[in-house]
């Protein structure tokens, strides 16, 4: 991706549901779990690298021994950061204690992180400070052993004030407004209230204080928590959780936006924010990974029963199509596989641009996201070749001579690796004139195999905000002296702000966006953007369901090509002597091309939840009235 955008975190729950011995047995270590997550973590690093963090629990631990431990980093590894914290203390505590070597017993009493219910959370932090303060997994700490909670989610909430709101009108006094800190207070609070009530309860039953606290933790209905405390949740999230007895729990959004995948035999149970990441690391087959559905949590009691329970009514199923595109790791064989149609739905326009003349068109990709739509463009241009022989050779109607039949035959795509990624950009010169010269050393180019007549067409993941392009890309290609560059895009164009997890919230970073504005002030239309102000500004009292996307209306003025021309204009300068053309996936072929996630705010402006549009009412209005804060 040229255009680095910060987006989605990465969450792996493990549950194990045999007795330690057993996994000590079986697979050599007490520790199978720790080693288990350190790999979950690892192989979902794309999906987070400013933080890690790493909670586990130890089940039927006697009072005064440690059953909870924590360790979070903003190091710039924080995964090996975070484990190598725990090598190190558990290489600690077998040092001076050689006695615990071969017993699992003293193991799990004695040395911390050796437990049977894990969470660990990845993250990329999209606002806020990358302290290690906001670092997941939060753990509300409580004397009573079911009313400790640990959180970690990948998620985003549109409704955040809403929710603090709520809070404070439940009597409670939150330490910060940021949307984990509310979340899991609000799942505390109702927490509190259940373990309680059913304290209460046994009370009457004739039990004593002793004899309450197993009694509580088998009959916690975790699901009727969850129910209440989710009940206003606007957002999309996978949101993991542990409580201090052993139940855990993972909860998808309504409209599966975010996605969650489980796994469970009679040894374990994992949930992962990927599908790959399970079936390679426990080396389990693609169909016994499942999907959890939108609405639904997979619960783990204390006891290892697991269910899975409808927390809130579905919505509409609008799971995130960028995840398909670029997020997700391509080995998952769904996502691979549609990737590379992407690539092959762009091909009709790509022959257009370059006249269908592939014998001067140069090949090739930005590194390394869109490699995969570049093997389906490429298999869409060698089956155009594979037509085009036949015909030349059925037209030469057995007349054509072997050195002729021999050219046509060796008719094939020119496929080349020209740009790559040379270093990682540390801005830390301020002036822009050295600045913008650091950017466009970010790629280097392979020089030598683009004549002067040649096309040059070049496939990108995604265009966001075009800086990279315009400051760096189309600057070193230039240098090889094409006659023409197609930059193609298998995402559509990002005309809309994102508000569920991905840092795309104000309107005037997105070249989309600039692109149609330059439109309207050519053709006199531009008057157009204050009467939307206008009636956005009018929406901001209403409540999220009766707010609409006006935005919408400015780009209905143009097509789609008329807007894709425009970029062209804007992603190059005087300094260009190529022709430059832009190309972006259509909606339609997006939606053949990833049928299962249909999720398009960002393309369509057609938001999933009602606080979708409010927060594209109030980027718009930050936009015109030149505030750069944030819409949600």
């Amino acid at each position: 991706m040229s255009d680095a955008i910060k987006h989605e975190c990465g969450i792996a729950q493990l549950r194990l549901l045999k007795p330690l011995e057993f996994y000590k047995e079986k697979y050599g270590s007490a520790f199978y779990g720790v080693n288990k997550m350190y790999l979950m973590m690892e192989k979902q690093h794309n999906r987070g690298q400013d933080g890690a963090g790493f909670a586990s629990i130890k089940l039927d631990t006697k009072p005064g021994e440690r059953y909870i431990s924590r360790v979070r980093s903003i190091a710039q590894q924080p995964i090996q950061d975070i484990f190598d914290q725990i090598n190190q203390r558990i290489n600690k505590e077998l040092t001076e204690h050689p006695e615990y070597a071969d017993n699992v017993e003293l193991q799990k009493r004695h040395i911390p992180y050796v437990g049977e219910v894990y969470l660990g959370h990845v993250r990329y932090g999209t606002f806020g400070k990358n302290s290690v303060e906001s670092v997941h997994p939060f753990l509300r700490q409580n004397n009573w052993m079911h009313r400790n909670l640990i959180v970690a989610g990948n998620f985003n909430m549109t409704n955040v004030n809403e929710l603090f709101d709520n809070l404070i009108r439940l009597g409670q006094h939150p330490k910060e407004k940021a949307d984990t800190i509310t979340i899991m207070e609000k799942i505390g609070h109702f927490l509190d209230d259940a373990v309680a009530k059913l304290y209460k309860k046994l009370k009457k039953e004739g039990y004593s204080k002793n004899e309450c606290s197993p009694l509580i933790a088998e009959r916690l209905n975790v699901a009727k928590i969850l129910r209440k405390a989710a009940k206003n949740w606007d957002g999309g999230y996978a949101m993991a959780g542990l409580l201090g007895h052993g139940d855990s729990f993972v909860l998808r959004d309504p409209a599966g936006i975010r996605p969650t995948y489980y796994y469970q035999d009679d040894e374990i149970v994992i949930v992962a924010s990927e599908r790959p990441v399970i079936q390679t690391v426990f080396n389990v087959n693609y169909d016994d990974v499942k999907e959890l559905e939108p609405g639904h949590a997979i619960i783990t009691k204390t006891t290892g029963e697991v269910s899975i329970k409808k927390i809130l009514e579905p919505l509409p199923r609008k799971a995130c199509s960028f995840e398909r595109i670029y997020f997700s790791r391509g080995s998952d064989a769904e996502i691979y596989q549609e990737r590379k149609t992407l690539g092959k739905k762009l091909i009709p326009k790509v022959l257009k641009a370059v006249n269908h003349d592939t014998d001067n068109t140069v090949f090739s990709y930005i590194p390394n996201t869109a490699e995969t739509s570049f093997f389906g463009m490429i298999e869409s241009v060698d089956q155009y070749l594979s037509e085009r022989k036949t015909k030349a050779i059925i037209a030469g109607d057995g007349k054509l001579t072997e050195q002729e039949v021999t050219d046509i035959l060796s008719q094939k795509p020119r496929i080349e690796k020209i740009a790559i990624k040379d270093v990682k950009l540390r801005t830390f010169i301020t002036e822009d004139s050295s600045r913008d010269d650091l950017v466009a050393h970010v790629y280097d180019v392979t020089y030598g195999v683009v004549k002067k007549d040649d096309n040059l067409v070049i496939i990108d993941d995604s265009i966001v905000r075009g800086t990279t392009l315009k400051k760096s890309i189309i600057k070193m290609l230039d240098r090889l002296n094409p006659k023409k560059i197609v930059v193609v895009s298998s995402a559509p164009q990002i005309r809309y702000p994102d508000c569920y997890g991905i840092d795309m919230a104000r309107l005037e970073d997105l070249i989309a966006f600039r692109a149609m504005l330059e439109l309207l002030k050519e053709n006199d239309k531009y008057h157009m953007v204050e009467e939307v102000y206008r009636k956005c500004l009018a929406q901001v009292e209403l409540e999220d369901k009766d707010v609409r996307n006006f935005v919408k209306d400015l780009y209905s003025q143009f097509t789609a090509e008329q807007i894709s021309d425009k970029i062209s204009e804007l992603i190059s300068d005087e300094t260009v002597s190529a022709e430059v053309e832009t190309i972006f996936q259509s909606i339609e072929d997006l939606h053949e091309a990833c049928p299962k996630n249909l999720g398009d705010w960002y393309f369509t402006g057609n938001y999933p939840t009602p606080g979708g549009n409010r927060v594209v009412n109030r980027a718009f209005i930050n936009f015109f009235e030149g505030n750069r804060e944030r819409a949600y």
